[in-house]
């Protein structure tokens, strides 16, 4: 008898665990703790464009590395002529502390932090904010899984993050998580009045040193039809950049 009851219990708690659902929660932390090494090199080409087709290219060598408690990344605008030498930084921290950002302006020759009054500003006339440049805390926001659905044929959780802030620029976003790898797929935006305001898709994804990186996406304000195109290129991972690489002496002095 004692065995029968046993192997009942033990099937009851096989099929439980195959039926229990996966939370929103626990599929984002999965997305965010994707590793990307310990360090990470690449050439950004940023292409912004208006709804009349017009187009500006932007070139951008960054570099970042992940300093356990810190992750640290640093921008520098290579071309065009007119905003060569911008450089931008960026600090993430593994506590709930607001990141860390500033931009250096060559042509006012100084460092300007970015206040977080500004993180909703947009960031050199693209489609991401200051915001959006940053590392999003999970516990900034509340998880809900909506409902499984398959985009460009791939089978995809859809999460609703919802912010705890009341005061925060989006009213909330919707993800689109690969199940398979948990590299996000597609990213909603809605204002503050809970309309639908950008979209971001992810139009590439390329295994690089047996990471996930993605290397081509675009966001799109579907509200002014303007659009920002994002192209990896160069990709390097774990090359051992130096940690004097990410100091605002370094935003002023260049690469």
């Amino acid at each position: 008898m004692k065995n029968i009851l046993t192997t009942a219990v033990l099937l009851f708690v096989i099929v439980l665990g195959a039926n229990a659902q996966i939370t929103g929660n626990e599929i984002v932390e999965k997305a965010y703790n994707l590793p990307s090494g310990e360090d990470q090199s690449s050439v950004l080409k940023m292409t912004l464009q208006n709804k009349q087709g017009s187009q500006r290219v932007r070139v951008i060598k960054q570099f970042n590395k992940d300093f356990g408690k810190v992750e640290k990344k640093i921008m520098f605008f290579q071309s065009p002529a007119d905003i060569k030498n911008t450089s931008f930084m960026n600090w993430s921290y593994s506590t709930d502390k607001n990141d860390d950002q500033w931009i250096y302006l060559p042509a006012l020759k100084r460092t300007k932090r970015i206040s977080s009054d500004s993180k909703s500003d947009y960031f050199m006339g693209s489609d991401f904010t200051y915001d959006d440049l940053g590392d999003r805390k999970l516990s900034a926001d509340t998880h809900k899984l909506l409902k499984e659905e398959t985009v460009n044929n791939v089978d995809c959780y859809v999460v609703e993050s919802t912010s705890k802030d009341v005061e925060y620029m989006y009213s909330k976003t919707i993800t689109w998580i690969n199940k398979e790898t948990f590299v996000g797929v597609k990213k909603e935006f809605y204002d503050e009045d809970e309309d639908l305001l950008k979209v971001l898709s992810i139009k590439k994804v390329e295994k690089i040193a047996d990471f996930f990186i993605i290397t081509n996406s675009e966001m799109k304000n579907v509200q002014n039809g303007h659009s920002t195109l994002i192209e990896l290129s160069d990709v390097e991972i774990n090359t051992s950049i130096s940690s004097s690489k990410f100091t605002e002496r370094m935003m002023m002095r260049g690469m």
